[in-house]
Parts: structure tokens; C-alpha cells; sequence
């Protein structure tokens, strides 16, 4: 499908082929079930740069430090894929904002999410790249909230809506934004109420505008993405017709992980 359309795909995204490939015009996102067993998490963390085994160490909770070990080691089990390296071998480097990337200067683009016990991972070629997901909560989505990080234009459009709709439309709206504020690196060094992306959860995603960027609108595209029920996810990418695929990640041994809860 191009990244004009909405990824309206089954929650049960497919194991990829065992000979996957990244061409150019392709985008891959990954889901990642982050609560598995102790003798997993045990595994993934040898794939751990010194580091990221000593900002794991630094997580009180256990759960929480699970999740950070295994959304690592699946990054690199991901990126090591496509680059047919070791993923213990990779390492990173990280933009002013936070953003990684690749130490060596290699093509390949990524970006990382997560919210509870679930991740996403993007991945391209040669395009900039964000993905965010967030679990719907209750209570998040109320017009205070709106109008203290959104745009004039998207509050507007948000408090049109029929009340049964908002809370849909409130985290379709923040992950978009979320998203292209990854994609382009530079934090919130973009102020969330000086851009404004599409509301409407029925409608296609958009960038619409970008204050003092007009160019800005005709460089990306933004996808929304339905990983997991009680979830909503976003994806903003550099360019267009490119192709997206979703895949769940497995490392094997497979088929032991938790699915996502609080």
C-alpha cells in the first residue's frame, strides 16, 4: 500500500519472510511485545552496548527494566537484519534532541516508540522517519489537555467533533504530532501549538501546516497505524509513494511474550 493510505490492517500484523528485504521506496514497522520471560530478557540483554546495560541498571522497576532490555534487543536484532551485521556489533550515536541513529553513516533510517508493553519500530532507507504509539486512556483526552498542547486549528476541529468521536480523534491527533516531531529530530524545540496535522480519525492523516515552513507540508507524509485494540499509533515519513509493510517481531524462541497491559 502507498503512504498516502491509512494502514488500516488487522491487529494480527504477519511474522515477516525469512528473506525480508528494505528497498528504497520501502517502509517496514515493527510491533514488539516487551513483557517476556526473565530467561529472554536475560538473552537480549547480551546484545546491550555497556551503555544501554548500565541505563538498564538504572530502572527501579523490573517490568520497566525488561521492557527497556528487550525494545533494545529487538532494535538490534531489526537493524542487524537488514544490515546483515551482529546485533551486538551496531552502534549509535544520538542527534542534540535524543534522536539515534547509526554511528557509521549508513542510509538507514529508524525510529522507536513504545507505551505499556508495546513498541514499534520503523525502519527505511535514506528517509527520516518517526513512529509513536500511545494506550488510550481515559480521562486524557479533554479540552484542557487540547488546548494547552494543540493548535488553535486542531482544538477547533477537535471540539467540532461528536463527543463520542473525541477521544479517538485527541490520540490521533498526538501521535501524528508526536511523530513528525521524531521524524524530524529536533524535540519539542518545535513548539506542539505552532504545527497542526489532521484531527479526524475517519480521515486520512495529514500534515497541514507548519508555522514559518511552508515547505514542510509537501515533505512528508503521515500514516496512521492500528497495532493493538486500546491503542493508537502514527508514523511520519520523509517523501512519498513509498510502500509500508507491518510485521511482529519474534526472536526465536518465539511465542512466549505477554501481551501489552498497564
Amino acid at each position: 500500500m502507498s503512504g498516502g493510505d491509512e494502514a488500516r490492517r488487522a491487529f494480527s500484523w504477519p511474522r515477516p519472510p525469512a528473506d525480508i528485504t528494505l528497498a528504497g521506496d520501502d517502509v517496514h514497522v515493527w510491533r514488539v511485545w516487551l513483557d517476556l520471560p526473565p530467561s529472554e530478557v536475560a538473552r537480549l540483554r547480551q546484545l546491550l552496548s555497556p551503555d544501554e546495560r548500565e541505563r538498564a541498571a538504572r530502572f527501579v522497576s523490573p517490568r520497566d527494566r525488561g521492557r527497556y532490555i528487550t525494545g533494545r534487543g529487538a532494535l538490534r536484532s531489526i537493524l542487524g537484519r537488514y544490515l546483515r551485521e551482529p546485533p551486538r556489533s551496531l552502534r549509535f550515536r544520538y542527534s542534540p534532541h535524543g534522536k539515534p541513529s547509526l554511528a557509521d553513516p549508513l542510509p538507514l533510517r529508524f525510529n522507536l516508540a513504545h507505551s505499556s508493553g508495546l513498541a514499534l519500530i520503523a525502519v527505511a532507507w535514506g528517509r527520516e522517519i518517526g513512529v509513536d504509539v500511545e494506550i488510550i486512556r481515559a480521562g486524557v483526552a479533554d479540552e484542557l489537555i487540547a488546548r494547552r498542547f494543540f493548535s488553535p486549528r486542531e482544538v477547533e476541529e477537535l471540539i467540532g467533533l461528536a463527543e463520542e468521536k473525541r477521544q479517538a480523534a485527541f490520540f490521533a491527533c498526538w501521535t501524528c504530532k508526536e511523530a513528525y516531531l521524531k521524524a524530524r529530530g529536533e524535540g519539542l524545540s518545535i513548539p506542539l501549538d505552532r504545527f497542526a496535522v489532521s484531527v479526524d480519525p475517519d480521515r486520512p492523516a495529514a500534515l497541514r501546516y507548519v508555522e514559518g515552513a511552508a515547505k514542510e507540508v509537501a515533505r512528508w507524509t503521515l500514516c496512521r497505524l492500528h497495532p493493538w485494540p486500546g491503542y493508537a499509533a502514527a508514523l511520519a515519513v520523509e517523501g512519498h509513494g513509498w510502500r509500508l509493510s507491518c510485521w511482529q517481531w519474534d526472536d526465536p524462541p518465539a511465542g512466549r511474550a505477554k501481551r501489552p497491559g498497564p
